[in-house]
């Protein structure tokens, strides 16, 4: 209890009035400690019986036998389920009255008894780390504003994969079903992963991104397993989009003639088309790929219903160049002289990537002058140093396969 001095009787004196109030007012003071300190010693009571609670959850979870993961095969009439073990072998199992028959499926990981193996919990869904890093948690901070030149790519973006999430109800008002995949392709620099990213901004879905490369493994079958995990964790968190960058890295032609690493692509790239368009319904997911080599693709990736619509990025045209050259000037200190339909005509071989680095580059001469603005005479040396001196290939176009 609290050390404070206990209070003073009051003196008779010629004020003794003015001491009894005193000493009530001490008194009422130390009714006023006592009742603190009883409130702290029972907040103090209640955490250390919370904290015991909790020792001893440890202790029986400590003391409880181990359990043994099992997938789900089936379920009986009588109430049963067929398993089968991590280790192998079936079991019939019974099924607890805690568990909700609509959470058995085939398929789901549980966890069972070790003593009379019957089903303790249904398990979450096991997942590759590298498939749950796919998820873009903050959004890119790109927008449609920022993409230059590219107003009829943006448009049909958005009516392929944005409105049939925003409202569905269009496409079954006219009677159509919305186109399933999306593929991005053009000369590399011309804004197809920037383009991406703004759908990643703009949009409200989950956005998942991928590498092709990132779908070949090593091992036989991995691939694949990433492709069924990565189409899982999109319909778990729909709407969502799925974005597979340079894709040309696993769905290169097949031939005849292949090594033993060609073959474990093929499975991967197999494993993609039945996802994209297979028996399973896929519900609120949107597919968008980008590559600069379309020519190679499988045809079979190609066909209607799986990638219904293909987007060309061609080389910008000069009011295009002129765009991009204002978004990327738009933060920059340049002098009054320096104009963007003059650069935009003096780079007809330039990409929207080109034209970036032309800025930067023109920013990177003004800094080792010493200048705080960059000059005309920046962007002609630049000009110079970026673009170089050989004509940019024209991008085929993909060998459509219907069928």
């Amino acid at each position: 209890m609290s050390g404070a001095a206990k209070p003073k009787e009051p003196r008779a004196n010629a004020f003794g009035e003015s001491y009894v109030t005193d000493y009530i007012h001490s008194l009422e003071n130390r009714v006023r400690e006592l009742e603190r300190e009883k409130r702290s010693l029972e907040s103090r009571s209640l955490h250390i019986d919370r904290e015991l609670r909790s020792l001893r959850a440890e202790f029986e979870r400590m003391r409880a036998p181990p359990l043994v993961a099992a997938t789900l095969l089936d379920t009986l009439a009588d109430g049963r389920a067929v398993v089968r073990s991590s280790t192998g072998p079936h079991f019939v199992v019974n099924v607890p009255q805690l568990i909700k028959p609509e959470q058995l499926k085939p398929g789901v990981r549980v966890a069972l008894n070790q003593r009379n193996l019957s089903i303790m919990e249904i398990l979450p869904s096991k997942k590759d780390p590298l498939v749950l890093g796919m998820e873009i948690e903050e959004a890119p901070e790109v927008s449609y504003a920022d993409v230059g030149g590219l107003a009829e790519q943006i448009q049909e973006i958005r009516e392929s994969v944005e409105l049939p999430l925003l409202k569905p109800e269009l496409f079954k008002k006219v009677g159509i079903e919305p186109p399933k995949g999306v593929l991005l392709y053009g000369a590399p620099g011309t804004g197809k992963t920037l383009l991406a990213r703004a759908v990643a901004h703009e949009t409200r879905a989950t956005f998942i991104r991928v590498i092709g490369s990132e779908l070949v493994q090593k091992y036989i079958g991995e691939g694949a397993r990433m492709v069924r995990e990565m189409f899982e964790l999109a319909r778990e968190k729909t709407p969502s989009i799925v974005f597979i960058d340079e894709l040309d890295a696993i769905a290169a032609r097949r031939l005849d003639a292949s090594t033993s690493g060609d073959r474990e692509v093929h499975r991967t790239l197999v494993q993609l088309l039945a996802e994209v368009d297979g028996f399973d319904p896929r519900g609120d997911i949107k597919i968008l790929a980008a590559t600069n080599r379309p020519d190679i693709l499988d045809p079979a990736l190609l066909r209607p219903r799986r990638f219904d619509r293909l987007i060309h990025f061609p080389l910008p045209n000069e009011e295009a160049r002129a765009i991009i050259f204002n978004i990327h000037m738009k933060g920059m200190n340049v002098t009054k002289n320096v104009d963007a339909k003059e650069l935009a005509k003096r780079t007809d071989r330039a990409t929207g990537a080109d034209i970036k680095a032309i800025c930067t580059e023109a920013g990177m001469f003004a800094i080792r002058e010493g200048r705080g603005r960059v000059e005309r005479a920046d962007f002609d040396l630049a000009i110079a140093k970026v673009l170089p001196p050989a004509k940019i290939p024209k991008t085929p176009k993909p060998e459509r396969m219907f069928g």
